[in-house]
């Protein structure tokens, strides 16, 4: 395999086959390819595409470059979700216990944030002890007696992906949908998973602002992974707002506590949750009909069972046994919380949901650079929803920082984020679509 005759085929828009796409990738996997060499094959991509084929190929090579994970010994169906990312959304944190809890066996693998965008493992750090890296036979363990483990990427699953990616990041080509759907896939498929569901989010605090750009790459995620043999749905769900009442780390671990325990439900996320929970179900063939599955994932909210399962598999991993009774004991708190007053009555009416997310950041709660410390305190907590009829002073979030100072420019960039209107605003549904 010469790398610069596969660069030069793609470059001239030809289709490569599938025995080259191996190549160049474990040539890339091994370290033989310089960063101009994966720079310029990922240019080539982005300029010219690939065919469904050649992104089942590439998809199949990266997630063979390293460890495929085994589950022969766990008899529940293996199934998983992967969001592409928003503010306030923690569907994963409530959705695998839920799943876990109607019999699925979910090994969830996750990532940290991107950009504006927050990550479940930033979140799941905010929990003292718990541990996002366990080895191999403690993450079969967990997955295989809570039924379901949450955790992060190790450097033996996909190892191409991440060496592309690094590459992609500094050359302009992160928003190729093929190297998208491969990067996103090879990682799901080395799980070893049976069944895929994936949000892909549209909207102003989405990677997809354009509804048809969101069902483009909902399109070819879901065909390269059915195409790869995992039973494979995307809901395309609304980013025009937080998905939950929360944005920040421990504070939207504490939303996801109080979901699990009965203490509350946010409508939005609510509405998602049971959505992809249902989906789930059926197609990992727990449940004949989405009625019967959302009924399935209702009970086990309910009954307590969901937030077992979270606890047991929170303790599993090295967390305090009694989280879900006690968050206050364990989730830190910023030592500043400051109410975020309307401006002015009327209706709130529409919101610049990457601007929440880039506040969250100023907080100090996400990363302007790969090795920035996050403040697991902050955030914003309490946002009220888009069509909510809102007075003059009238609380519309609480800010949660680290000091006084930071806690006045962040209320005053959050007001700035919402539009206040006399008219009430038509209502969005938070799913646009089912692929």
């Amino acid at each position: 395999m010469i790398p610069q005759e596969i660069i030069r085929r793609k470059r001239d828009g030809d289709e490569l086959d599938a025995a080259d796409i191996r190549s160049f990738i474990a040539a890339l996997a091994a370290g033989r390819l310089s960063e101009g060499q994966i720079g310029a094959f990922a240019m080539a991509v982005w300029f010219k595409g690939m065919s469904r084929a050649e992104i089942v190929a590439l998809t199949l090579a990266m997630a063979d470059s390293g460890d495929r994970l085994q589950w022969a010994d766990i008899d529940r169906p293996i199934a998983d979700k992967h969001s592409t990312g928003g503010v306030g959304d923690n569907v994963s944190l409530m959705l695998a216990p839920i799943a876990a809890a109607c019999g699925l066996a979910v090994p969830m693998i996750s990532g940290r944030g991107l950009g504006h965008t927050g990550g479940t493992l930033d979140k799941l750090e905010s929990i003292p002890g718990y541990r996002i890296t366990p080895d191999a036979d403690l993450f079969h363990k967990v997955v295989k007696e809570a039924g379901c483990a949450i955790i992060g990427q190790t450097g033996t699953l996909a190892p191409a992906d991440g060496r592309l990616y690094a590459v992609r990041d500094v050359t302009a080509t992160v928003d190729s949908i093929p190297l998208i759907t491969a990067s996103i896939l090879s990682k799901k498929l080395a799980a070893g998973l049976e069944t895929l569901l994936l949000d892909v989010k549209v909207g102003n605090g989405a990677f997809m602002a354009d509804r048809g750009q969101a069902e483009i790459l909902a399109q070819s995620l879901v065909e390269v992974a059915n195409g790869a043999g995992v039973k494979t749905s995307a809901l395309i769900t609304d980013m025009n707002q937080p998905l939950a009442d929360s944005a920040g780390n421990a504070v939207e671990m504490r939303n996801c506590l109080d979901f699990l325990a009965g203490r509350k439900r946010d409508t939005r996320l609510d509405i998602v949750v049971l959505a992809f929970a249902a989906e789930m179900l059926v197609k990992s063939g727990i449940a004949a009909s989405p009625d019967e599955a959302e009924g399935m994932a209702r009970q086990a909210l309910s009954s307590g069972k969901a937030a077992e399962v979270f606890a047991r598999m929170v303790s599993m991993l090295g967390g305090p046994s009694d989280l879900i009774e006690n968050p206050d004991r364990h989730l830190a708190r910023a030592p500043v919380e400051k109410p975020v007053l309307a401006a002015r009555s009327g209706w709130l009416s529409a919101c610049d949901a990457r601007g929440v997310g880039l506040s969250v950041i100023d907080l100090g709660g996400g990363r302007r650079h790969p090795s920035d410390r996050i403040d697991h305190r902050v955030g914003f907590s309490e946002l009220l929803p888009l069509g909510t009829r809102v007075t003059a002073g009238e609380p519309i979030a609480l800010v949660h920082a680290a000091d006084e100072a930071a806690a006045e420019r962040a209320a005053a960039a959050l007001a700035m984020h919402y539009r206040i209107t006399d008219d009430k605003p038509e209502t969005t549904p938070v799913i646009a679509g089912l692929v």
